[in-house]
């Protein structure tokens, strides 16, 4: 029998399957996705099997070195999807299986994580036996008592933990160590999965009875499911609508019928919330997959996954790729997030992928979101999606009244507070009622960018196209993209003068504004820089469910999903940080950050209010927010996304060159962009190449070309196939060409 392999080296000439013989002693436990080590040239390398077949083409091969796992990590369908994600994405076989691999796996010598050993007790001779020797241990009260115990909670076959035991009797391991030698126990090494959650504990939660717009939702779902139906469900809820209890409800419905089910969530900040009405409901049925678990919980996860053992994952993006084998429902919530794009290799949309893993098992792929995409919302208005809608919070709570604050005006008045009179007097009468608020600014740090007021002289990163972002607490300037830092400076680095003054607000000095106005006011914040620690989401978030804090402060991981009952206030800093990006889609960006942000106050019995502080409060994307008006939003921003033809009216491909000397940038970007544009057709448009908007990050120089485009299916083969002539130049003047299919960036 002969092995199809894809070698661990991403490379245009290793970017094929190479033939090798399977030895006699491999033939019952090879399969395709089995982990193996090669012979490759002069070096043994690892690689995945990607087909089994009789016979190869090549009358002389070489034999397989070794076989890696007992269960090959990956399935026969993920190797399948893989290959689609190479051709889909333009990027290498590999680097699409590696992205579906759990860290331990990826090495190129990985053999996992050594297995979490515990000490564990079990009777060594009858309950009935023991008792007849009780009387033996008069003269060992705390051995008495540790059998006393057991005798009261362990079953003839059961094990208990020894230091569960220990702490229960509060005795030392040397006490029962004694029970051990006198033949009472046995105490045994025992493999157990690493349990990112055994400090919390669950309490079981029935789904809630659905409203009749619920109901209605659910039905659409359930017929899917039965008919394993895989057209992609749109479920367009307002904010408080209730989406999580259909998902609830709709996976219930799915392991009824023995397969199973995955939940993506866009940040990890949701996660735990997430996990606690999931695990309260489904119990240990469930696996979680995110990046802020140890290596060792997110391998024992996956393992449990890929063992049958946990038929529903909830994680984040990359819990797209979970080894299930019986999917019946994937569902998106928050569908619009850009997070659910990989911004490297590969450069895969999780709803993509879920669409195609959704087709391969008959199952329904459901997206929720209060504010989904443009993309999503044409589709399920041209019959390529189902569209399901929920107009109403549950309980027919209002949505929260929405005031816009002009703060030109503020100004005009005098006022040049961070905070709009209209938000302090809200935020005055929520302390006094002690109720929540939560306040968004989508900038961390403490100033956005420190400049002279003598020469105009301005902080930047030494090796990136951007300004120094100022943290007052560890008293540094930032490069928020490469990581550079650098002290502050307390003089002009270029005059000398002394008028250094720091421009812009980030996170850090709105926490501190708050502080002097509100004296005694309880703050947490939650930004990049203070959940940088594991665990550190939950904490917080936990701290303020139960109202240890007044105020939650933070970017745009507390924009959504988020459901604090005591939370009446929400306040929006700046509404304008992303609306003056250079890209097409701030509008909807803002739209819909405003939407989600809004959508946190009010969800229970208390009314909530919003305030929006803007300098551009006449931009219909703020007027629709402040309206709770998608479809309107909807309708003005397809009239431009049509008259300047981007999606969803035309596709884009972003072209991305890089290199350290800027001259011969030029120069290469031209070559392959004039190649490009040979291989299309007359209907497509070929733009640049021209500077990226951040024109240089970490030392190199970037360049970009943008493709727009309708039907084109040979598109990425046509580029990947002018980048592999290249193959030679990129190699060896270290010359970066990427793709990106679908951009959600241009920048």
């Amino acid at each position: 029998m002969i092995a199809e392999v894809i070698v661990d080296v991403p490379s245009y000439d290793t970017d094929r399957p190479f033939d090798y013989e399977i030895p006699d002693r491999f033939a019952h436990k090879l399969q395709v996705g089995s982990r193996v080590m090669v012979p490759f040239g002069r070096r043994k390398l690892q690689g995945f099997v990607t087909r089994i077949k009789g016979e190869s083409a090549f009358a002389k091969l070489r034999s397989l070195n070794e076989v890696l796992d007992e269960t090959p990590p990956l399935t026969e369908e993920l190797i399948q999807l893989a290959s689609w994600m190479s051709k889909t994405y333009g990027c290498f076989f590999i680097t699409a299986i590696q992205a579906m691999l759990p860290s331990p796996l990826k090495s190129l010598t990985g053999n996992g994580i050594a297995p979490k050993l515990e000490k564990q007790l079990t009777w060594a001779m009858k309950k009935e036996e023991v008792r007849s020797q009780f009387s033996s241990l008069k003269r060992a009260p705390r051995q008495r008592d540790v059998l006393t115990y057991l005798l009261e909670h362990l079953d003839e076959e059961e094990r208990i933990p020894l230091r569960v035991c220990c702490q229960e009797v509060s005795v030392s391991t040397q006490v029962v160590h004694q029970l051990v030698e006198k033949g009472f126990l046995s105490l045994n090494e025992v493999e157990v999965w690493r349990d990112p959650f055994e400090e919390h504990k669950f309490s079981q939660e029935e789904p809630k009875v659905l409203t009749a717009e619920q109901h209605e939702a659910l039905a659409v779902i359930k017929e899917a499911i039965q008919n394993k139906s895989s057209k992609p469900v749109l479920l367009h809820g307002v904010t408080g609508s209730g989406k999580t209890e259909i998902y609830l409800h709709a996976i219930q419905l799915v392991l009824d019928q023995q397969r199973q089910a995955i939940l993506l969530v866009p940040e990890i900040s949701l996660t735990p919330q997430m996990v606690r009405r999931f695990k309260g409901c489904f119990g240990d049925q469930v696996a979680v997959l995110h990046s802020g678990l140890s290596q060792g919980e997110r391998f024992d996860e996956w393992r449990r996954i890929r063992q049958g053992e946990a038929p529903v994952v909830v994680g984040a993006r990359s819990a797209i790729f979970a080894p299930l084998t019986k999917l019946g429902v994937i569902i998106i919530d928050e569908e619009h997030e850009t997070t659910y794009k990989q911004e490297e290799q590969p450069r895969y949309h999780a709803r993509e992928v879920a669409k195609w893993r959704a087709d391969y098992y008959g199952a329904v792929p459901v997206m929720g979101s209060a504010t989904p995409s443009l993309e999503s919302y044409v589709r399920a208005h041209t019959d390529h999606y189902s569209y399901l809608s929920l107009p109403s919070r549950v309980n027919q709570q209002p949505l929260p009244e929405i005031t816009i604050v002009d703060m030109r005006e503020e100004l005009r008045a005098g006022h040049r507070q961070m905070f709009s009179r209209q938000l302090i007097e809200g935020m005055t009468a929520c302390i006094k009622n002690k109720e929540q608020i939560i306040l968004f600014l989508n900038r961390r740090g403490y100033a956005t960018f420190v400049m002279c007021r003598q020469c105009g002289y301005t902080a930047k990163c030494p090796h990136c196209d951007i300004s120094l972002t100022y943290h007052r607490r560890q008293n540094l300037l930032r490069c928020h993209y490469c990581g550079y830092t650098e002290p502050t400076p307390h003089h002009c680095p270029s005059c000398q003068s002394p008028h250094i003054r720091y421009f812009g607000t980030g996170t850090q000095k709105v926490e501190e504004e708050l502080s002097r106005q509100f004296p005694g006011l309880r703050i947490l914040r939650m930004d990049v820089d203070t959940t940088s620690t594991k665990g550190s989401h939950e904490r917080i978030l936990t701290a303020f469910r139960q109202q240890e804090a007044d105020v939650l402060l933070g970017t745009q991981m507390i924009a959504k999903g988020l459901d604090f009952p005591n939370v009446t206030l929400v306040g929006v800093i700046a509404a304008d940080t992303i609306l003056n990006l250079p890209d097409f889609r701030s509008a909807e960006k803002t739209f819909q950050l405003l939407t989600q942000v809004a959508g946190r106050a009010g969800r229970h019995q208390k009314k909530g209010h919003v305030v929006i502080q803007t300098y551009t409060p006449e931009h219909y994307s703020i007027q629709y927010a402040a309206h709770h008006d998608y479809l309107g939003f909807a309708r003005e921003e397809l009239a431009h996304r049509k008259q300047m033809s981007y999606p969803p009216f035309r596709r884009l491909l972003l072209i991305t060159f890089s290199h350290t000397e800027l001259p011969y940038l030029m120069k290469m970007a031209q070559i392959v962009t004039q190649q490009v544009r040979g291989r299309m057709a007359p209907t497509v448009q070929v733009l640049g190449p021209v500077a990226s908007p951040l024109a240089r990050i970490k030392d190199r120089y970037r360049l970009q070309c943008v493709i727009k485009y309708k039907n084109e299916p040979q598109i990425v083969e046509n580029i990947v196939e002018v980048l592999r002539n290249m193959k030679q130049e990129m190699e060896q003047r270290q010359l970066m060409i990427s793709i990106d299919v679908d951009p959600l960036f241009l920048m």
